[in-house]
């Protein structure tokens, strides 16, 4: 007699990205680290970014604005996701199993207003829609550096406990919006087990790419645990 095993089924994983490069976009290491860490673990994984103009265009070797250039976010993205890449608004909760946002400025500009506005700020509707959504569906979800900001805002009713490490402008920011902050160190991550929210300082914290990456292969490791 034959037996037929059952192949287990990949854990889907949307990475939600806000550009490319740290000032303007997502934090580029912390894209990468997070995907490498997600393919060694098996995951099926997914580029996500908005269709939409970037706030600013930052000339990373100088650190000025290029004022009169224009780029798009999502096009920008797949640079990173090397042409892969979904457009934020076809996305819906329960296509994945899980959702990672990554960090750097595009977070703070791109998918909020928090680099303007500090504690007043505001996020994308349809960012808070798509974590509300989650949220509601029971999945996992990470944000690393700043993109905690993201989630205080969407899961602030909740009390949803995060950590963008120890900066307290950012840490007042997001308690602000009812959120809970803890401190946490740059290789270490703050899970919230009733709302299924992980967080990590990632490079609100880190001084090299060593620093980054014990961080975010502990927020990927738990994500996926609660898948």
């Amino acid at each position: 007699m034959q037996f037929l095993s059952m192949g287990r089924m990949k854990t889907k994983v949307a990475v939600i990205l806000s550009g490319c490069g740290v000032y303007d976009g997502a934090e580029i290491q912390e894209s990468v680290l997070t995907l490498l860490a997600l393919a060694k673990a098996g995951a099926e994984v997914s580029c996500i970014a908005p269709d939409i103009a970037q706030r600013h265009v930052i000339d990373h070797a100088t650190g000025e604005e290029l004022e009169d250039e224009d780029r798009n976010v999502m096009t920008e993205a797949a640079r990173i996701s090397r042409g892969e890449i979904l457009p934020f608004d076809n996305v819906r909760a329960e296509n994945f199993d899980a959702f990672i946002y990554v960090g750097g400025f595009g977070v703070a500009k791109n998918l909020s207003s928090y680099a303007f506005d500090g504690s007043d700020y505001d996020v994308d509707p349809a960012v808070i829609d798509l974590i509300q959504s989650a949220h509601e569906a029971g999945k996992a979800q990470g944000f690393m550096c700043i993109a905690p900001v993201l989630a205080a805002r969407a899961l602030g009713a909740q009390h949803v406990q995060l950590t963008i490490g120890n900066d307290s402008d950012a840490a007042t920011a997001i308690e602000a919006k009812g959120a809970r902050h803890l401190a946490c160190k740059v290789d270490s991550i703050v899970v919230d087990e009733a709302n299924r929210v992980v967080s990590t300082p990632a490079y609100m914290l880190a001084k090299s790419i060593t620093e980054a990456e014990a961080g975010i292969n502990q927020l990927v490791n738990a994500v996926l645990k609660f898948c």
